[in-house]
């Protein structure tokens, strides 16, 4: 008697194993045909889907991992479509930023071929066209720094170097522009020696792009530049006194494209102090511009003393 109500026991548990083993099976498999039907609308497009489950499912860590693949996935998307985005506008701009001075020295050249102008009239549309030739040289140069840098293809030779003789060198080709545009200028350099490893070209085009933003922008009549060497890192300011920047504009001074003035348009628009903060970047720096509207705008770079080995 013992045993046939052992054996029923057994029996009735057996059955009620086989029967919560089975419903498992049927919520498992239910589950996994929900997570399918979502992974396929996934792949029709729908992103936004998720894989909802309860934190008890034996396939919940798998629809976990799952959903964090997607989220990953509409990141990357999201970039992809942005960069996208940012592509067509740089061509845009591009475009007309090239259209513009080429049709205007078209015109001018034109103008002297056909014998329209002549004598000094001749002469000063010769001055014209030849500076808006150079323009246009200074914009594809400007042009093909970025895109070397946006490649990564942009390499650097870096090596011991004294900043500051480098930077007297940079601001001498400057001076006579000072000069001819009538801008006062203080230099503040020390004569003594400071050695710090960078690339001598990389630095260059960094101190020529800040000071033609300068000329080009500001509309000031007043420049200063120092190097100050400490302990650890070198600082450079380059310091005007012209219509300066307005806070909403400052955090996207350096963001490529961007005008801080939509009714202005000039060459290689937004280019050039993009240019910049990737080139301060390379070389482990940071850059940084404060500015009170028509007092003073200064723009600082921060680079650490180290040197190569």
């Amino acid at each position: 008697m013992d045993i046939t109500h052992a054996l029923v026991a057994l029996i009735i548990v057996l059955a009620l194993a086989v029967l919560m083993l089975s419903a498992y099976i049927i919520y498992t498999r239910q589950s996994l045909s929900r997570m399918l039907k979502v992974l396929d609308d996934i792949e029709k497009g729908n992103h936004n889907r998720k894989i909802l489950l309860k934190d008890k499912e034996a396939i919940a860590d798998i629809g976990y991992k799952i959903n964090d693949i997607v989220d990953n996935y509409n990141a990357r998307f999201i970039e992809l479509k942005e960069a996208e985005k940012a592509y067509k506008q740089l061509l845009t701009s591009l475009s007309h930023d090239v259209r513009t001075p080429l049709t205007s020295l078209i015109g001018y050249l034109d103008a002297i071929h056909n014998e329209v102008v002549k004598g000094d009239e001749k002469d000063n549309y010769l001055d014209v066209a030849r500076n808006k030739a150079y323009n246009l040289k200074e914009f594809v140069d400007i042009l093909f720094e970025w895109f070397k840098l946006d490649s990564k293809e942009r390499t650097f030779q870096f090596e011991n170097t004294d900043i500051n003789e480098l930077t007297r060198d940079i601001l001498t080709d400057w001076i006579p522009v000072f000069d001819n545009n009538r801008i006062a200028y203080e230099i503040h350099i020390l004569d003594t020696e400071c050695q710090i490893s960078l690339d001598p070209n990389a630095y260059t085009r960094i101190m020529n792009n800040l000071i033609h933003n300068m000329l080009e922008h500001s509309g000031g009549d007043r420049i200063e530049i120092g190097v100050h060497c400490n302990h650890d890192v070198v600082t450079i300011t380059i310091s005007d006194n012209g219509k300066g920047i307005e806070n909403k504009h400052l955090p996207h001074v350096f963001d490529r494209l961007y005008k801080c003035d939509e009714s202005r348009t000039y060459i290689g628009n937004g280019l050039g102090l993009a240019i910049v903060k990737e080139l301060v970047s390379a070389h482990q720096g940071k850059i940084s511009v404060s500015s009170i509207p028509n007092e003073k705008t200064t723009f600082t770079i921060n680079l650490p003393l180290i040197k190569a080995l």
